[in-house]
């Protein structure tokens, strides 16, 4: 990968020919966790929970 393809995409990252993208819905994953935690784990928002955790990943 060139260098220039890597400049107009800021989520890769090149290191000796190997391309490495982060794992966005691992991290998403973790900050839904993170907020269904913070209420008790209480069931019914987990859609929320995600779909807020996206937004906020996204931003």
């Amino acid at each position: 990968m060139s260098k220039i393809n890597a400049e107009l995409n800021p989520d890769l990252k090149v290191t000796n020919d190997v391309i490495c993208l982060p794992d966005h819905n691992a991290k998403i994953a973790e900050l839904a966790y993170l907020k269904a935690e913070s209420r008790g784990f209480a069931p019914g928002r987990e859609i929320e929970d995600w779909l807020e955790a996206e937004s906020e990943y996204l931003l």
